[in-house]
């Protein structure tokens, strides 16, 4: 998966740790309703840590309510088990001394990557472990699944290190809302962020003359208050209710929480408590499928490393470092369509469209349900129309590969989108079907940013402004701000200045 448009979160990999690693482990797969887990752990502890994802989705579910969906088997959230916390920071390329996992949210490829399991309370006091880092993304990708409202900042944090704090007990219970010990320090000597400053969208991003430490512990103090103080009860629901009506965050939160300097003192008593309540979910209350686990097949283990490179994303060069090893395991199972289809991705993010090509069609001549073959062929057709090496009727093929992506996967996002884009890279207006294709994709897949994005620039070519502006709310007000946040509010203020304008000439 070379980084482009789609893919633009993407992180870099390291592939030699990678291929160290499968060489020396028999690789597993642990497959549920919402996630699919490939890792080198005992049969047993990965079908438990399966287990305990299904739980804690249908944890949130329970909760706020809502009736989980089955995603289709693509748009699942994907779990590469690695070695260690030196090698998470192998995989993402990063420099930062204590990541313990990175979550990368994207429509039909969102990847998690955290070292072996060791369960979540199995980290030091003041560590946050690999499994608590991916409860809390997925937490973020949970609410982004469940709302197109953007919420602030402190609310987002607060929901997701909340729910982080989930704790399996042997029963099956699950308990919610323990305190976090990763924030404790933070809570005790960091600077501590002022309740207006706080409760702002951006809850004091932009604020350059000041540099506060405790915004995510005290994001998780005021939600839990909220959520477990007598009272405080409806408050929350309150606060939600008042943002939907249009009110700003302040206005919200006045409305609903009262005096704020009040609200600043009772959450420090709050957090001075020497016992917090906890949610406790019995097992009867939560709905889970059935979790499947099986032993990768030779090739299936030996394209591993590959296909997971690929799969978090790489750039040009490190692709073409890549393509030998492929072209070695592909040589040495060229039945397996599996394999197939990684060697067509490794070569397409190589730049080699023809190998891709063929490899692809390899793929699906052995088996015609080879999802990711197609894909691959269809994005080696684009480039080279778009670089002009073909005739312009090979768009028609281009887009059919993707039409037998959808009726093999009718929900899978990148086919719809693919097909969508085709027509913006051939230079024509997308059809209303194709329209509508891309929209249905940001529906299966809300929490991938760029695609918000490419759906928000149609709806403001159509002049759809009020639609445009719900879209990028939530890219503009992201819990993780960074340039593509900025952006947005740019284009966001500029939407929202064209929606008063034609308001006020009608």
């Amino acid at each position: 998966m070379v980084r482009n448009m789609l893919r633009v979160f993407s992180l870099s990999l390291c592939g030699l740790c990678l291929l160290a690693t499968a060489a020396r482990a028999e690789w597993l797969e642990a497959s549920s309703d919402h996630f699919v887990i490939y890792g080198s752990e005992r049969e047993k502890a990965l079908t438990e840590f399966a287990g305990r994802l299904e739980r804690f989705d249908a944890a949130m579910g329970r909760v706020y309510g809502k009736e989980r969906i089955k995603p289709s088997p693509s748009n699942r959230v994907t779990v590469f088990i690695v070695d260690d916390t030196a090698e998470v920071r192998a995989v993402t390329a990063s420099k930062i001394r204590n990541l313990a996992g990175i979550y990368i949210p994207r429509a039909g490829t969102s990847v998690a990557v955290i070292p072996k399991l060791k369960g979540a309370s199995a980290a030091t006091q003041f560590e946050m472990a690999g499994e608590t880092i991916l409860y809390h993304e997925y937490a973020h990708h949970f609410m982004a699944g469940e709302t197109q409202r953007a919420y602030p900042r402190w609310f987002g944090e607060g929901f997701a290190e909340f729910f982080a704090g989930a704790r399996f007990k042997a029963n099956g219970d699950v308990e919610l809302g323990r305190a976090p010990g990763h924030r404790a320090l933070e809570l005790a000597y960091g600077r501590k962020v002022p309740i207006r400053l706080l409760l702002d969208f951006d809850g004091g991003v932009g604020n350059a003359k000041a540099s506060y430490d405790s915004f995510y512990g005290q994001s998780w103090v005021l939600f839990h208050y909220l959520q477990m103080e007598p009272e405080r009860k409806g408050q929350s629901r309150k606060y939600r209710q008042l943002l939907a009506e249009g009110r700003s965050a302040l206005e919200a939160a006045e409305g609903a929480f009262g005096d704020l300097e009040k609200l600043d003192k009772d959450m420090d008593g709050y957090m001075k408590r020497r016992r917090l309540g906890v949610y406790v979910l019995p097992q009867d209350t939560l709905a889970t499928g059935p979790v499947t686990v099986r032993k990768l097949r030779p090739a299936e283990a030996a394209m591993m490393p590959i296909a997971i490179e690929s799969r978090v994303g790489v750039s040009r060069e490190e692709a073409q470092r890549l393509v030998p090893d492929a072209r070695k395991v592909a040589a040495q199972y060229p039945d397996d369509p599996m394999v197939l289809a990684a060697l067509a991705e490794a070569e397409f993010d190589a730049g080699n469209d023809d190998e891709a090509i063929a490899a692809a069609d390899r793929a699906v001549a052995i088996d015609p349900k080879q999802v990711n073959a197609y894909l691959q062929k269809g994005y080696a057709l684009s480039r080279k129309l778009r670089d002009g090496k073909l005739p312009k009727e090979g768009w028609n093929d281009l887009r059919n590969q993707f039409l037998k992506a959808n009726q093999i996967e009718n929900d899978h996002p990148i086919p719809l989108v693919q097909f969508y884009s085709s027509y913006l890279a051939q230079g024509e207006p997308p059809t209303k079907n194709a329209i509508d294709s891309v929209e249905w994709a940001m529906a299966l897949a809300p929490f991938d940013r760029s695609l918000r994005w490419l759906v928000a620039q149609q709806m403001i070519s159509d002049k759809r402004f009020k639609d445009a502006a719900r879209t990028l709310a939530p890219l503009a007000y992201s819990p993780h701000p960074g340039e593509h946040t900025d952006k947005a509010r740019e284009l966001l203020k500029d939407v929202e200045a064209r929606m008063a304008g034609a308001n006020e000439g009608s």
